[in-house]
């Protein structure tokens, strides 16, 4: 039985530029051992998506056939294995001589718990389990205030961000240098079918991995407008790592800064949901609990499908669900529109994106919704509501993202407004001053700062 270095893939699905990769690599080498590339299908998550068309591991499953192709001329692949991870790797343990186990950090709470566990059961075995940092640029506690607390306000956090970014931090790994130190298998190994798993692959292309230079440059005069071409649609390979966050953030720095500050919120967002575990289930300042949510199942259904009668929530609705993209602008219409408009928790939103996004990270997402519902770590108070029709004046003057996905606008066909937005407006004001009785200074010249900013 050959002895090896386990690197094992998560969220970091390339060869190129990957920090766990290149260290158990290196580590390799100088041992005088072979890495075996291993990924698991984790049945943990896999049995809990309800749509078994999931775009996500069927993007999964494509860039994992990539890898195994980019092996091949080294006369390696990738070890592909389904099922839970702690019994997947009780039974490497005993098929192979593992010495150590590489791979890189993950955030999210049950990452941090499953991380544990095999680490645990390694150790038991005397074995290393070494875990780098690879999907942010900065994590966990690397950024703190002046008296050590994690930053709870993205401006200060980002301008921390920037003075302390270094080259070192966005300097590729050369994981070439060691390309034939992984293991050496007869034949290519295969890949399980989506089919053995319970899914099923739409065929449909995904976006590409490509840098848009163009877009780049000009990030922040076109990001706003849906019916444009205007945005990177990387989301998806920075959510799976099918691209290095170091790369991008190579291109931002010389690009656009307002790029640059997207690729800010990312890490701002990890380290938020690492320092607060408990936002996956709460709200993250805990008085916006006390919120009396009307949460009436009709209008919830009329938002997923896209029949609310205002054209802009109903366009990204729709692109949605028959896409699993939708513009980021129209993200936080739609999150505006569920939780204000129609009173409707923050929670039964970012679940249902959760189930239909491509690029769906629990961070970001997480942090999304509560923003739209003011429940998060936002600076702005809780009247911040955004008006569709003004959005629509603003972002989509010619209608034409709005004509893409809803033919019936303007017709007799398409439905009245499900609420209307005065009274929406200053329902949920009432709802939300009646749960939490603040007494901001100042607030009637916020709350015109808001509805010039947001169009209420």
């Amino acid at each position: 039985m050959d002895s090896v270095i386990v690197f094992w893939f998560r969220r970091d699905l390339r060869l190129h530029d990957n920090a766990g990769l290149y260290h158990a690599l290196k580590t390799a080498q100088e041992q005088g051992l072979r890495v075996l590339p291993l990924f698991i299908f984790d049945k943990a998550i896999l049995d809990h998506l309800p749509d078994k068309r999931d775009r996500r591991v069927e993007f999964i499953h494509h860039t994992l056939h990539g890898i195994n192709s980019s092996l091949k001329p080294h006369q390696s692949s990738l070890v592909v294995r389904y099922g839970f991870p702690l019994e997947i790797w009780q039974e490497l343990l005993q098929q192979y001589s593992i010495k150590a186990v590489f791979t890189n950090h993950d955030y999210e709470p049950y990452a941090t718990e499953r991380d544990t566990t095999i680490s645990n059961l390694l150790a038991s075995h005397g074995i290393g389990f070494h875990t780098f940092k690879d999907q942010s640029i900065f994590e966990k506690a690397e950024i703190l205030t002046g008296e050590n607390h994690p930053y709870t306000v993205f401006t200060p956090y980002s301008r921390k961000w920037k003075a302390l970014l270094a080259e070192s931090h966005t300097q590729s790994y050369p994981t070439e240098h060691f390309a034939n130190t992984f293991t050496q298998f007869p034949a290519s190994l295969e890949v399980p079918d989506l089919s053995s798993m319970g899914f099923e692959a739409l065929g449909e292309p995904f976006p590409a991995k490509l840098l848009p230079t163009d877009i780049i440059r000009h990030y922040d005069q076109t990001r706003n407008f849906p019916a444009e071409h205007g945005t990177t649609r990387l989301s998806v390979h920075l959510r799976f790592g099918t691209i290095s966050i170091r790369e991008c953030v190579r291109a931002a720095r010389e690009l656009n800064e307002t790029w640059l500050n997207e690729l800010i919120w990312r890490d701002f967002y990890m380290q938020i949901l690492w320092h607060f575990p408990r936002i996956v289930q709460e709200s993250f300042k805990p008085d916006y609990e006390r919120i009396q949510w009307r949460n009436n199942e009709h209008d919830f259904r009329r938002w997923r499908e896209g029949t609310t009668g205002y054209p802009i929530v109903d366009a990204g609705m729709r692109e949605l669900n028959s896409t699993g993209y939708m513009h980021n602008r129209v993200r936080m219409i739609t999150a505006s529109f569920l939780t204000k408009h129609l009173l409707i928790d923050w929670r039964w939103g970012e679940r249902y994106f959760a189930e239909k996004l491509l690029d769906f990270d629990l961070a970001a997402n997480n942090g999304g919704w509560q923003w739209a519902a003011g429940t998060g770590c936002d600076a702005a108070p809780y009247f911040r509501v955004f008006n569709p029709e003004a959005q629509t004046e603003k972002f989509d003057p010619k209608h034409e993202y709005i004509k893409r996905w809803v033919p019936e606008f303007g017709t007799s066909a398409y439905p009245k407004p499900i609420v209307e937005h005065k009274f929406a407006r200053e329902r949920a004001l009432s709802t939300y001053k009646q749960a939490l009785k603040p007494s901001y200074e100042g607030e009637a010249t916020a709350a015109k700062q808001q509805e010039e900013l947001f169009g209420n």
